[in-house]
């Protein structure tokens, strides 16, 4: 029934290679949007628009990563640069991984700059703390020491390794047939994530958990049980080489032998699974996202559940909430949707966090909710991407779109960022343009092995 929002809800208190600019990091920085000097029509097609999206969103990872490491930031706040400026996110570091082969490809930044990016991140990342190979959920960016998420989170995270991994098994993919220098690195990040001792975290149980530190064990206690973002954690426990679980740890944890499928529609779709913590309209949009960012789930079937079927539908059902908008709320309409953890709107006007969802919709938007779904629900997430795009003297920042907004509320802004909701965008953005990191993560030997150890089904 928790997830990864409950616990975070606890917590909160590019350059083409001629650009003589450096950004935070010493490193090129890309040049500023091109809006700054020469305005934008107020009129943009679709094809631009996403690569608009993508790159002004790459910033993130690029110009404001964390200075000592490369790595993902755990928030960006530009009116408060020093917020946790040395704060990485280790689930936000794997989206960045994938996004700076995104970068590549889009050649926001040369191959050879991503290359020694890449070697640097990967090389904090080998030298940092580990338990039982698991990374934690944050690391300090000075020293590489865990950064406690909260009191007794202070040792490995699996689901927040599971999407480093995910970043982790692309870079491999894509440098495996490189240079000697790009076949290193991606014998680097293999070696990474082969280390991760998924089958510890089972406490010889026939369920994955969540935590373990050396200081308090086991005592968070948090089973990984569907239907929530923690699927890619099961799939990657499996494709271990050294450090697998059997088909029942995933039957009984994930599926719960089952129960995980749900009788229940909305809107004349059917759920198929039954989201934690709101089994009526489905959860937020990022249990939809996160896990499937690498992982194709077009096509994956297991003997419980189509995961494509159940990622559209989630994201459809989303939408027609907001069309119906039952709370009435400012600005709701075909253009204006999406609820998903992201920053919100204290009752004071503050600064806050929420993981909103039909079940708990407080009339804020997250654009990164609309436009992540772009696979899922092509026409409407780019009828968002256009809303957003026609209030971009609001929404639009130095790093993308910005986390989230309410036309309820005066038009407020978050003007605010965060790793894990600005990754799924450019990634997404770039499932959708041409299949990249579905490509690379399903084409993995052991992805492949461990898909078929757990019985799935998928497509190519």
């Amino acid at each position: 029934m928790r997830s990864v929002f409950i616990i975070l809800m606890l917590v909160l208190s590019f350059s083409c290679s001629g650009d003589d600019v450096t950004g935070p990091t010493g490193e090129s920085q890309l040049p500023d949007p091109p809006m700054t000097e020469q305005p934008e029509p107020e009129e943009i097609s679709d094809e631009n628009l996403m690569e608009l999206t993508q790159r002004e969103t790459f910033r993130y990872f690029w110009d404001f990563a964390e200075v000592n490491s490369g790595c993902a930031r755990e928030r960006y706040h530009p009116d408060s640069p020093e917020n946790d400026a040395n704060t990485v996110a280790i689930g936000g570091t794997g989206f960045g991984l994938m996004a700076i082969l995104v970068a590549i490809e889009r050649r926001y930044v040369s191959r050879e700059e991503a290359v020694f990016r890449l070697q640097k991140m990967l090389g904090f990342l080998e030298n940092a703390d580990r338990f039982h190979g698991a990374w934690p959920h944050w690391l300090n960016g000075n020293t590489g020491k865990v950064k406690p998420f909260s009191a007794m989170d202070n040792g490995g995270d699996l689901v927040e390794t599971a999407f480093l991994v995910q970043g982790l098994i692309c870079v491999k993919e894509y440098f495996k047939n490189g240079t000697q220098t790009e076949i290193d690195l991606a014998t680097k990040a293999d070696a990474l994530w082969k280390g991760v001792e998924w089958n510890w975290y089972t406490q010889n149980q026939n369920v994955l958990y969540w935590h373990w530190s050396p200081d308090n064990q086991f005592a968070i206690n948090l089973q990984l049980k569907g239907y929530n973002e923690t699927l890619v954690t099961y799939i990657l426990a499996a494709a271990s080489p050294n450090y697998s679980i059997s088909k029942e740890v995933y039957n009984n944890g994930w599926a719960s032998n089952g129960n995980i499928k749900s009788n229940i529609s909305a809107y004349n779709y059917p759920l198929l699974v039954k989201h934690a913590g709101s089994e009526i309209y489905g959860g937020p949009l990022f249990f939809s996202h996160y896990s499937f960012l690498g992982l194709n789930p077009i096509g994956l079937k297991d003997e419980f559940v189509d995961y494509g079927a159940v990622s559209i539908n989630h994201a459809i059902i989303n939408y027609r909430y907001a069309v119906e908008n039952p709370k009435n709320y400012l600005g709701y309409s075909t253009e204006c949707w999406g609820l998903t953890a992201s920053y919100s709107r204290n009752s004071d006007g503050s600064l806050g966090y929420n993981a909103h969802s039909p079940s708990n919709d407080l009339g804020l938007i997250s654009p990164t909710a609309a436009i992540s779904s772009i696979p899922y629900t092509p026409t409407e997430s780019l009828r968002a991407m256009q809303y957003f795009y026609r209030n971009k003297n609001n929404l639009l920042g130095p790093a993308g779109f910005y986390d989230a907004f309410s036309p309820q509320y005066n038009f407020w802004v978050a003007q605010a960022y965060l790793a894990i909701d600005q990754g799924p965008q450019i990634i997404m953005i770039e499932n959708y343009r041409t299949g990249l990191l579905w490509k690379l993560f399903m084409q993995n030997e052991d992805i492949k092995a461990g898909l078929t150890k757990l019985g799935f089904t998928y497509g190519n």
